[in-house]
């Protein structure tokens, strides 16, 4: 399974106004970091499927996102609930990091 993708036409819908709390990974293709924790990120969207959302939003794709919520080195990672920005994760990270961040949404 791999991350579902939004863009600016989705955002609205399927971040601010989703159910759960949302982790939107702000990536790029040529973004060696964000190639190797998107699986890392699959992985703990296969295991919390009813806990947290993940979703992936290319910055080159949606560089008015990546302004709005100052994207400024990627991979980054957002954790949204209820439309607001929760938590803030840079970089890539093992997967028992991104847990330990992740703790308050997939505990």
């Amino acid at each position: 399974m791999t991350a579902k993708a939004t863009s600016q036409a989705t955002w609205e819908q399927d971040v601010l106004q989703a159910d759960g709390p949302v982790l939107v990974d702000f990536w790029a293709a040529w973004c060696g970091p964000c190639r190797m924790v998107a699986p890392v990120l699959d992985e703990i969207q296969s295991e919390n499927p009813e806990k947290i959302t993940i979703l992936k939003l290319n910055v080159d794709e949606n560089p008015e996102l990546a302004m709005k919520y100052q994207i400024t080195s990627i991979p980054a990672m957002k954790v949204f609930q209820g439309g607001e920005v929760k938590t803030t994760i840079i970089g890539a990270k093992p997967k028992f990091a991104l847990e330990q961040d992740l703790a308050a949404f997939i505990g």
